[in-house]
């Protein structure tokens, strides 16, 4: 399989899946400013939105399948027996299906209008406001102790839920909000968080000299 992915972008969730599963994947990245892959390809080919995570795999032809929140699903269902996400069609995994879908609407296209500039003035305070309620939400559950979103089990909706994190980029303030921030330190402990993020630093770096050039 081959995952294209981008600096700080929710692609950072389908790659923390595969690193929690222990799988090995060839990751591209795609430099948005300059539109250039650190592996020469034309992105456009794969996505013609030109927009990250795409997970390129094979059923007997070439497939891409985009939607951070479609991958994590499909890499975690592949898997059963890791636990990431609870049996499909049991109220558990309603539930979690129901807050990846909220996450991707009032959380990460949300915080993309901001960091982008297509809210005007008279819409910022209205949309950082819905992210800081969106956030409260997920604080809310963690503030009766539990320590993922879930309950005891780490799963698809923490890992989603903090690859779309930009609050530091959009401007909305949450740092009162304690089991969150908590929370968040728990999931950047972990060794397949870690990794994330160091990957995607070195093919970042490496990818510079061609991206200055």
């Amino acid at each position: 399989m081959k995952l294209y992915i981008a600096r700080a972008t929710c692609s950072r969730a389908p790659q923390a899946v595969f690193n929690e599963l222990g799988l090995e994947v060839e990751l591209v990245l795609y430099d948005i400013p300059s539109q250039t892959t650190s592996s020469g390809e034309d992105f456009g080919r794969v996505n013609r939105f030109r927009y990250v995570p795409v997970l390129e795999f094979s059923h007997g032809a070439v497939q891409h399948m985009s939607e951070a929140s479609v991958i994590t699903v499909y890499l975690a269902d592949l898997h059963p027996e890791r636990g990431l996400i609870p049996p499909w069609g049991t109220p558990e995994r309603l539930q979690v299906d129901e807050s990846l879908m909220f996450i991707a609407t009032e959380i990460a296209q949300k915080h993309i209008s901001l960091m982008r500039g297509h809210v005007n003035e008279a819409g910022l305070a209205w949309t950082r406001e819905r992210i800081v309620q969106a956030y409260e939400l997920f604080d809310e559950r963690l503030a009766d102790g539990r320590p993922w979103l879930a309950g005891t089990q780490f799963g698809v909706l923490d890992i989603y839920l903090w690859a779309t994190m930009w609050q530091d980029r959009s401007g909305v303030q949450i740092a009162h909000l304690r089991p969150l921030a908590d929370w968040q330190e728990r999931i950047e402990a972990r060794p397949s968080i870690r990794k994330t993020l160091m990957d995607e630093a070195a093919l970042v770096q490496a990818h510079a000299p061609e991206r200055v050039a």
